[in-house]
């Protein structure tokens, strides 16, 4: 793998046998704890993304319309949008755009506000009250670097994780989606300026749990983020500006001089 351009990682869950084998390989590179569980009448297990659980198999019973049974399994973990809100509402930086595409997390900057938590349409950071930190996949960022495989890829048995660059990953998922006919379709390309995480679906869309039809960053960020804020910071740099200019031609504001009807320190007793 070249890391030299933009990378994707393409989930086919025709493939996947819900091994579980990418979920543990996550936990163990990215030594991440294990917590105590209890049984809620599933397979899936944790029920959910956790702050320690960055990568979770999710298990589905599906009926379809002809009345067939089926399991339908979907691996879940951050989309690495294009358009990231989680980046957007990031106000120390700790969220941040790789040279790969990918959403990175610097834990070192962030300051646990959780605005991160509202605002990503896939509710992928998870909070930490241990650490007071997000947590969220980087997509194995240190190993891309290092030009290898992201951990969940290297440990896939059946092929359903691959990864490379974007034109080879959608090229490969479009002929798969094909070739599987039916109600097979691509995910993730077509919103929040498309992801780095594409899913070949054996179903649509809307059958899945947890998977939201039309993702997209909230309007009230992007009219902060990308209109009101960006003024505001001209506001900020105009009054700085101005402040400067009053002190370079008529240097520090001094006190005021007592009037002709005000007393002076020594009618005051003063020196």
């Amino acid at each position: 793998m070249n890391n030299k351009h933009e990378v994707v990682k393409l989930i086919d869950t025709t493939l996947c046998t819900a091994c579980r084998g990418c979920q543990v390989a996550c936990k163990q590179w990215n030594e991440m704890p294990g917590l105590r569980t209890k049984q809620w009448g599933s397979y899936q297990n944790p029920p959910d993304l956790q702050w320690n659980t960055w990568t979770l198999i999710r298990f589905q019973e599906h009926v379809n319309e002809k009345k067939e049974f089926n399991w339908l399994f979907r691996k879940d973990g951050c989309m690495h949008c294009t358009d990231a809100a989680c980046v957007k509402v990031c106000p120390s930086g700790a969220l941040h755009h790789t040279e790969f595409g990918t959403v990175g997390l610097n834990s070192s900057r962030c300051i646990g506000c959780k605005e991160c938590v509202s605002a990503c349409p896939f509710e992928v950071p998870r909070y930490s009250r241990e650490t007071d930190k997000i947590y969220k996949c980087d997509l194995c960022y240190s190993r891309l670097r290092s030009d290898e495989s992201p951990a969940c890829v290297k440990s896939c048995l059946t092929g359903a994780l691959s990864i490379g660059s974007k034109e080879q990953m959608l090229k490969k998922a479009y002929a798969r989606a094909k070739k599987v006919g039916g109600d097979a379709n691509v995910y993730g390309d077509k919103f929040v300026g498309g992801t780095h995480v594409l899913y070949v679906l054996q179903e649509k869309a809307s059958v899945y749990d947890s998977l939201p039809r039309n993702p997209s960053v909230p309007f009230s960020l992007f009219v902060w983020k990308d209109m009101l804020k960006p003024l505001a910071l001209l506001a900020a740099g105009g009054v700085l500006a101005g402040s400067f200019l009053h002190y370079i031609l008529h240097g520090p504001k001094l006190p005021d001089e007592p009037g002709p009807n005000e007393p002076g320190k020594d009618e005051k007793g003063g020196e």
